[in-house]
């Protein structure tokens, strides 16, 4: 049996990332729902932290991890390392006297615990004294109802996280009503109350990805773009030192430096430097999600052994946050990016096997573990791989930030 994890992150009001929570996926029934959920957090910890250790899945991170009522209340979290791991009380379990004395026991060992999309009930009242963390799904309420909530707990000592706050005005409200923590792609949605301005600057990193899209690069035209920006010329030169492609070569021109590392490395190279460039000042995570998907495509296409020109799948993964990244609408982004219209199918969520590549990473990204599958019997890719080959991109990922 092979056992996946999804990770989503969790931000505090300065959008940094401070945590994760796992998702769990059963490589045999391929779906959580089918699954025990006592099994499920005991195989998401005993194939991911007793292996790798699930500070490699969250990259020393605290993991957010669910924790039925059977597990609970056989002391199961107890042998995690309590500053690694908050332990999620799920929201369908029972309160009885035995759960309640578990929690009460995890909480004196130093554990913290977040009660997961708590929904009003006043039976959970309860556990609120061994409660860090309150968790709500602001989908699911208004914002008045959330707003009267958190006036009633105001001398309850917790700390409340948003889960699926989805815009950037979302985020600020909750903000205002107390919110400390959020879940949620706010940080890739276009903020409309401010655009950036595309100035030339950023006009020439575009020229760049455009370039990066296309099957045969113009060195000549890309030499020009770095000769006018001695930041870019740097960090091309600097990039060529690494031990990637070692010390020996002397470089005489930016062409030559084009030319040494070659064209596929080149093409990644400039998709990697333009988004790094075009997101200062932007939420780590979006960069981060960003690579993420980059390499998964990446590697789906290579597995497809997709012969136009490979590296439109890692172009179109890095590309995927863009309007986020610049804070304009998707339409106006890609009017202004001369990419391939394939990249552009793919990115409107138009069909096509970009798109399918993208999709396919949301999904897992998300947990959503029937429609990865799905999507994986389509492309006549073996589901695991397909798993296999984002915590590869999620590694990878991580490692080029820490760089």
């Amino acid at each position: 049996m092979y056992s996946y994890v999804a990770r989503q992150p969790i931000l505090d009001i300065d959008q940094n990332v401070v945590a994760y929570e796992l998702l769990f996926r059963d490589g045999k029934s391929n779906s959580f729902p089918n699954i025990d959920p006592n099994q499920a957090t005991s195989n998401i910890l005993t194939n991911n932290h007793l292996t790798l250790g699930v500070e490699q899945v969250t990259g020393d991170l605290p993991a957010y991890i669910n924790f039925h009522s059977q597990t609970l209340i056989k002391r199961f979290p107890s042998f995690l390392d309590p500053k690694k791991v908050v332990i999620e009380v799920l929201e369908d379990i029972d309160i009885s006297s035995e759960l309640i004395a578990s929690v009460k026991s995890l909480k004196e060992k130093g554990y913290t615990l977040a009660l997961d999309d708590y929904d009003f009930d006043p039976k959970w009242s309860v556990l609120f004294p061994y409660i860090d963390t309150i968790k709500i799904d602001v989908l699911a309420f208004s914002l008045l109802e959330i707003s009267k909530f958190v006036r009633g707990i105001s001398d309850v000592k917790v700390t409340l996280l948003a889960e699926k706050v989805e815009t950037a005005q979302q985020f600020e409200k909750l903000k205002m009503l107390g919110f400390t923590l959020f879940q949620g792609f706010f940080f890739a949605k276009p903020e409309m109350l401010k655009q950036r301005k595309i100035t030339t600057t950023k006009k020439n990193i575009l020229d760049l990805i455009a370039q990066a899209s296309k099957t045969k690069l113009d060195i000549d035209y890309i030499s020009e773009i770095f000769s006018t920006d001695p930041g870019l010329s740097y960090k091309l030169l600097r990039f060529i030192n690494s031990p990637t492609y070692g010390n020996s070569q002397e470089i005489t021109s930016l062409k030559h430096a084009l030319i040494y590392i070659g064209e596929l490395e080149l093409k990644k190279f400039i998709a990697l430097l333009a988004l790094s460039d075009l997101s200062e000042g932007k939420c780590d995570e979006i960069m981060r999600l960003s690579l993420i998907r980059a390499k998964f495509c990446e590697l789906i296409s290579q597995k497809r052994q997709d012969e136009v020109n490979p590296p439109k799948a890692f172009l179109t993964g890095i590309l995927s946050l863009i309007d986020g990244i610049l804070d304009h609408d998707l339409e106006f982004v890609l009017n202004v990016l001369p990419i391939h219209e394939e990249i552009k199918s793919a990115l409107r969520n138009e069909s096509n096997y970009l798109n399918q590549y993208l999709s396919l990473a949301k999904f897992i990204e998300k947990g959503l573990w029937k429609e990865s599958e799905a999507i994986s019997n389509q492309l006549k890719l073996d589901s695991k791989f397909c798993f296999e080959a984002h915590q590869t991109a999620l590694s990878w990922a991580d490692g080029m930030l820490k760089s």
